[in-house]
């Protein structure tokens, strides 16, 4: 069993929507700060955005800041992605991660762990 399970992924157009949706089968979400990475083909694994634990607020990547927007829903134990104005360059594999020590900002793959297998994310006209 994977620690972590992404869905959502999909092709859409330039200017569209996708909203991508992570489940922690094995840990509690609300007792971690979780994050949304990509990586797109050639390219070194990116932070996209986190959400801190408890009333911890949100950070963002300023390539996807205004236009992505991070969430937990706590009672179904997961995190959430939702992606508008979606661009031709936000074509990637998306993973999601927890953060497992206190550095979860700025967004570093070192500082996570759990990571799934990801959704590919595909932007194209």
């Amino acid at each position: 069993q994977v620690p972590l399970v992404e869905s959502g992924g999909g092709l859409v157009q330039p200017g569209g929507s996708l909203r991508l949706s992570c489940v922690a089968p094995e840990f509690t979400v609300s007792n971690y700060a979780m994050a949304w990475f990509r990586q797109a083909p050639g390219k070194e694994r990116e932070g996209v955005a986190v959400s801190y634990r408890g009333a911890g607020g949100a950070d963002y990547a300023d390539s996807v800041k205004g236009r992505f927007a991070i969430s937990r829903n706590n009672a179904k134990n997961k995190v959430e992605l939702q992606m508008t104005n979606m661009k031709i360059e936000d074509t990637a594999t998306y993973y999601c991660a927890r953060c497992f020590g206190s550095t979860c900002w700025p967004l570093s793959p070192v500082n996570y762990n759990s990571w799934g297998q990801g959704t590919q994310v595909t932007v194209s006209s």
